[in-house]
């Protein structure tokens, strides 16, 4: 058998790309070189430009041409950082050649020993996965998790009126709308979505153990602090100015925690509406020319949900592991978290891949009305709630001797079918008020929602 082509190890970069692969533009390994380029020219910008050792500002247009040399970053500079490291043996010190290698180029060659000052490589690392990361979640997972949340919402307002059996415990109960259920899930969706959006990236960039040592030696009168948490700033993150080597990743512990209680309230979703497929409640749409089975043309299998969950669980494994690995590091630096964090665009595919299938899924299903009806119908006893309510309302007022409301109904209802008649005959029978049996009379378990309907309006426009 002659060997295969090289293939992709993991299905995100093979089955998956088409949904997944827009993440490597910040999670890969070039994305993270990409960032490593730009934090190195910026902290060489940000040397200069406060005249350092001896240096002035360099002119705008060198600025410029530094600036895009990393924003430009392509085949040409992966290839280049390929030959660095098969002899530096060190990722981030072939970075540093790549960079000095540009700064040659473009006759800056004066200002050279300034590349990766007084830096350590988690000076570099920390502020290139907070800006990578940041990117990914803000520019391709929240988009496609805003978009989730938009259909349910959709759903939500589309179908807040239709009643619906519920069941606890899978046994039928008090009905709702599906509306309403559907709202509940945007209610709990979009708490979670708050607290990823209000993520604080954090970065640091003060050397070997976090103490500035190496920057005092060269220079005791720079206000190194300050230098640094200007240079966190520029970046747009939040200076953390007590770590040790590394910045102690405890953003980056809240964030998966916070995106992996998303993916559990999605699993919840997948497998709430796989079980209403199951039921009847939903029906899918055909898609033209799919196939739900390879032996029995009459089925749609509900693979959007299936794949969801699937993929849910996937991702929660790695962000488990992420939150809990990624905030302990032996004494002041062990490289545990190196190999870690390349797995964070892993982590975020296999949630990534799930929202696309939720998505597509929830536009694929509709309604069924009939069964619907049928269902609430077929299940007057769960009026018994109501009637032993409002007896207890009827005692409680006066009008009414009945002792132990509860057990009456229960002996009526529980565990077998009682239907209209019946219930209207023992309604009718009722030592209560004539106003009480009227609204009882009147009730059906498809008006018997509450205010399902109007819930709906707590998500606000």
């Amino acid at each position: 058998m002659s060997p295969l082509p090289p293939q992709p190890v993991s299905p995100l970069d093979g089955r998956y790309r088409s949904v997944a692969g827009v993440l490597g533009e910040h999670l890969s390994e070039a994305g993270l070189n990409r960032a490593r380029v730009h934090v190195e020219v910026e902290w060489l910008i940000a040397l200069t430009d406060r005249g350092l050792f001896g240096t002035s500002a360099l002119p705008a247009e060198k600025k410029d041409a530094l600036r895009a040399f990393a924003a430009d970053f392509g085949q040409a500079e992966i290839d280049e950082l390929a030959k660095l490291e098969a002899t530096t043996r060190h990722d981030v010190k072939a970075v540093e050649y790549l960079v000095r290698g540009e700064l040659s180029r473009q006759g800056l060659d004066a200002i050279a020993e300034l590349t990766h000052f007084a830096a350590t490589s988690e000076d570099i690392n920390n502020l290139s996965y907070a800006l990578t990361i940041r990117a990914a979640v803000q520019e391709v997972w929240t988009p496609r998790f805003r978009d989730v949340i938009g259909r349910l919402r959709e759903w939500a307002l589309a179908e807040r009126d239709r009643p619906m059996l519920s069941h606890t415990h899978g046994q039928p109960a008090t009905p709702t709308t599906v509306g309403k259920e559907f709202a509940v899930v945007v209610h709990r969706l979009e708490r979670q979505l708050r607290r990823v959006e209000s993520t604080e990236f954090l970065g640091k960039f003060s050397g070997a153990t976090g103490t500035f040592s190496a920057h005092l030696a060269a220079d005791a009168d720079a206000d190194w602090p300050t230098i640094s948490r200007d240079f966190v700033e520029s970046l747009g993150l939040t200076w953390n100015p007590l770590t040790t080597q590394i910045e102690s990743h405890d953003w980056q512990a809240e964030l998966f925690q916070a995106v992996a209680h998303a993916n559990r309230i999605l699993h919840n979703l997948a497998t709430d509406v796989w079980t209403y497929i199951s039921m009847g409640y939903f029906t899918q749409v055909p898609q033209p020319g799919a196939t739900g089975s390879s032996t029995m043309p009459h089925k749609i299998n509900p693979i959007r949900f299936e794949n969801a969950e699937a993929n849910l669980e996937l991702s929660n494994a790695l962000l488990d592991s992420l939150a809990a690995t990624l905030v302990t590091s032996r004494l002041q630096r062990d490289l545990t978290d190196s190999t870690t964090q390349r797995n964070v665009g892993v982590a975020l595919g296999h949630s990534l891949l799930a929202l696309d299938n939720l998505f597509r899924g929830l536009g694929e299903i509709a309604v069924s009305e009939q069964k619907l009806a049928a269902d609430l119908d077929g299940n007057w006893e769960v009026l018994a709630e109501a009637i032993q309510t409002v007896i207890r309302a009827e005692v409680a007022a006066g009008r009414s001797t009945i002792a132990d409301p509860y057990a009456l109904l229960k002996e009526l209802t529980r565990g077998h079918r009682v239907g209209q008649t019946e219930l209207v005959e023992f309604v009718d029978a009722l030592e209560i008020g004539d106003a009480a049996k009227a609204r009882l009379r009147e009730l059906t378990p498809g008006t018997y929602v509450g205010l399902a309907s109007s819930l709906v309006d707590h998500l606000g426009a």
